[in-house]
């Protein structure tokens, strides 16, 4: 079971950082817009499912902090210029500073 908040990214490379996986399977409408996904525990998730209708799980125990940290870094660049991304080295209270999307 993934552990929130959810940090996931569509097929635009937008962040949405949702706070648990009830949260995120109600928000996200279609499954193929999802590109990728991170729990706070930057375990890297999978997404099926129909549209409306999506199911979010832990695709592998195996953290990728690293990928996650990027990918933020990446979506601060493209679409919050100006703004600063995390820097937290703990990985606990970088996905605390992460903006939650609002539902």
């Amino acid at each position: 079971m993934p552990t929130g908040p959810l940090i996931i990214f569509d097929d635009d490379q937008y962040m949405y950082v949702l706070r648990d996986q009830a949260s995120a399977e109600a928000f996200w409408e279609m499954p193929d817009e999802f590109v990728c996904g991170f729990d706070s525990l930057a375990r890297p998730l999978r997404m099926s499912g129909a549209p409306h209708q999506v199911s979010i799980e832990v695709g592998s125990d195996e953290p990728a902090e690293a990928e996650l940290r990027r990918r933020v870094v990446d979506h601060y660049q493209r679409f919050l210029p100006g703004q600063v991304a995390p820097r937290a080295a703990d990985l606990a209270q970088f996905v605390a500073e992460l903006p939650a999307t609002a539902m």
